[in-house]
């Protein structure tokens, strides 16, 4: 169980990109209102994030995701770090929320079609109404709780979330710091005798492979993370992974 806390301000610097791209989610909702075609931003991301979900589960979430980018920089150390609750990855919850959320904006598209300034628009309002969201489970929870239940994460988690795997060497040393610092919460020492953290919301940001204090952690293809528990899906952390 992580105890509550505050996100650990030791953490390395996030890239240059990772501050851009947080500034241009800024940038969008603040200025969308008046300028609607930035709306349009938000369905390239939607784009972006599905097509590299494909290829390699999460990462474009965990490294290219401006929503993501801005609650790994100017919000990381406001959110607290408390672990986000186990009914919001359900696919349930998650299938519900995609469901209404795309069923909303289709809705609203078609109010308008012909003109490319309500497209936008309406793509600053899901924007706006997502993120607002987004902060109040972040304050609550950790700042990336909203990616638990992000439509696109949805996508990436079920299309190639496991293409890539965390890999736990046998040095680790359970400290979890890895699981305090991890976006998601993630309780990467429980998988230490499997040898992967074979979940499909890791978001491959490298978060925990840095914050490690023994360099046990370390991403690898699936075909290099041989273990005999891997592709049984009668097994415990396989069971504990879906």
């Amino acid at each position: 169980m992580i105890k509550t806390s505050f996100m650990n301000t030791s953490l390395p610097t996030p890239a240059l990109h990772r501050w851009l791209l947080g500034s241009l989610m800024v940038a969008v909702i603040a200025l969308g209102w008046k300028y609607p075609l930035l709306g349009f931003v938000v369905p390239v991301a939607m784009l972006t994030g599905m097509a590299g979900g494909a290829l390699r589960g999460r990462y474009v979430c965990g490294n290219f995701c401006p929503r993501g980018s801005f609650f790994d920089t100017f919000f990381a150390r406001f959110g607290p770090v408390r672990q986000i609750p186990e009914k919001l990855f359900g696919l349930k919850l998650r299938g519900l929320v995609m469901l209404g959320l795309m069923s909303f904006m289709t809705y609203r598209l078609m109010q308008n079609p012909e003109h490319l300034a309500h497209w936008g628009a309406v793509f600053w309002q899901m924007c706006l109404i997502t993120t607002l969201v987004a902060l109040v489970l972040g304050l609550i929870y950790r700042p990336r709780t909203w990616c638990a239940i992000c439509p696109v994460g949805t996508m990436a988690h079920v299309t190639g979330g496991r293409k890539m795997l965390l890999a736990v060497a046998e040095n680790c040393s359970s400290c979890r710091l890895c699981e305090k610092n991890c976006p998601m919460g993630l309780e990467v020492s429980d998988f230490k005798i499997n040898g992967t953290v074979q979940n499909s919301d890791c978001l491959q940001c490298g978060t925990c492979v840095n914050v490690c204090p023994v360099s046990a952690l370390s991403l690898q293809k699936t075909a290099e993370c041989l273990h005999p528990a891997w592709g049984d899906p009668d097994s415990e952390d396989m069971q504990r992974a879906a």
